[in-house]
């Protein structure tokens, strides 16, 4: 055989995730979850910014609204209080809520699109290789509570299908893989189970890169090499996966998903809340079946057809022109746009509700979740930073102070403000990792010499 390694990688359903594992999974077969169990991470980002006005509560008393209009900091028990009418479907779960604003983001990539640099605090030069500075969060995270997978991408960015390029990035200079369709992900994630055979035919196909690797790292030097050897780890790290995933296949026979028939071949004529309810069911089962414990979700980019929304059910909605406020089919284009928050709230609560369903220790496997919803580009369509509204979903074993709450933090450019840098640092503190800052410095607050690098101590339980 005389496949070579780059034709592998571009031609081949397992090879579109070598290059993109690499540091993240290298404990997955040494280290199990700590006795308190896993923590697990739901980061869903949406497209098309989050408006703060949308996300602000319907009964404001007159100060309260004063002091929010003003961005002045404020914090309110949003127990009996009421939620914005996209919410509503977490009114049941307003115990674990918590709506966050006063977060900026202008050290990420704004306007239309942030691709991995909203992950990761940087920016993404419109997602160039090169500009990946960093390991992104969500792989931070996935650090601290390993797993099989160590980290799942799913998306339904740009209509795609299949497996191809994603967001999150696992090490520096690196770009993750993501499943664009429910069908692919379950096949993929679940492929001991449904495909064993396949399982061991990549087995012996890695073993033989493997040793066409060894060779060939002889030959090279410097930065090469050192891709190389990132390679040879990422290969052995899925060899390593698929002989885990092979013990587990009898526990994970339970826990596969079934899908409709209309998502066969990628779904085409699936609609919008049909694809986003098969992706549920993959991303709860692989959550529940231990297959990872980090999910990261683009439930949407600018060029996601949305097909199927109520109140635009023959329509195909354009997310752009939408953000730009061209109407469908008669319905005003904030009504539309509410509609497709409400339809991404409505698979949050079902992840909810499905985790409440799971005993874990002594609670249910939610307890140990928290979900994140969050704009990819700030506070509008073109965003720029300022603000980046952040819904959290967390159960009480989160290891944050925050669920239940609306929180309004100090202002950008005030002293006392805080970044998606320090909103990042905080989790990594509370579930581990005390590192002095993740991410980059935002210029405009080192220029005035405000402090502006570690957790926010207010939020640490």
């Amino acid at each position: 055989m005389d496949t070579s390694r780059r034709q592998f990688l571009q031609t081949t359903a397992l090879g579109a995730g070598v290059l993109a594992l690499g540091p993240s999974l290298d404990p997955l077969v040494a280290a199990e979850a700590s006795e308190a169990g896993p923590r697990r991470f739901v980061f869903v980002r949406k497209s098309s910014g989050i408006r703060p006005q949308e996300t602000t509560l319907l009964d404001f008393t007159d100060r309260e609204k004063k002091l929010d209009e003003e961005k002045q900091p404020l914090e309110i028990d949003l127990h009996g209080r009421e939620l914005p009418t996209w919410l509503r479907g977490l009114d049941d779960h307003v115990e674990h809520v918590t709506i966050l604003h006063g977060l900026s983001a202008k050290m990420s990539e704004n306007v239309h699109w942030s691709f991995s640099s909203v992950m990761g605090c940087f920016k993404s030069q419109r997602n160039t290789l090169s500009a990946i500075k960093r390991t992104t969060i969500d792989f931070e995270l996935a650090k601290l509570f390993p797993s099989p997978f160590g980290h799942v991408e799913l998306s339904f960015a740009g209509g795609r299908t299949g497996i191809v390029d994603g967001y999150s990035a696992p090490a520096p200079q690196t770009r993750n893989y993501c499943y664009a369709d429910p069908e692919t992900a379950r096949n993929e994630l679940f492929k001991s189970v449904l495909n064993p055979e396949a399982v061991t035919s990549d087995n012996d196909m890695l073993a033989f890169l493997r040793s066409r690797e060894g060779l060939e790292l002889t030959g090279v030097a410097g930065h090469e090499k050192k891709r190389q050897t990132m390679h040879l780890g990422s290969l052995d790290a899925i060899r390593a996966r698929n002989e885990k995933l092979v013990t587990m296949a009898d526990a994970l026979r339970g826990h596969v998903p079934e899908l409709d028939p209309v998502h066969a071949n990628g779904g085409p004529s699936a609609t919008t809340p049909q694809k986003q309810a098969a992706m549920t069911d993959v991303l709860v089962a692989a959550l529940v079946s231990g297959l990872t414990n980090v999910v990261t979700y683009t439930i949407d980019d600018l060029g996601t057809p949305v097909t199927g929304l109520p109140g635009n059910e023959t329509d195909r909605v354009g997310i752009h022109p939408l953000g730009h406020d061209e109407a469908f089919g008669g319905v005003p284009a904030w009504k539309t746009r509410e509609q497709i928050r409400i339809s991404h709230v409505n698979q949050i609560r079902t992840i909810v509700e499905r985790l409440k369903q799971v005993p874990e220790g002594k609670g249910t496997m939610f307890d140990n979740t928290m979900i994140l919803y969050f704009p990819e580009n700030g506070e509008t369509h073109h965003g720029v930073g300022r603000e980046s509204p952040f819904v959290v979903v967390s159960g009480r074993n989160c290891r944050l102070d925050v669920a239940g709450r609306y929180v309004r933090l100090p202002a950008h450019g005030v002293e006392g403000h805080k970044t998606l840098g320090n909103w990042y640092t905080t989790l990594l503190h509370a579930h581990g990792n005390p590192v002095e800052h993740y991410g980059d410095l935002d210029v405009e607050m080192s220029r005035k010499k405000f402090d502006q690098t570690g957790p926010i101590e207010r939020f640490l339980a």
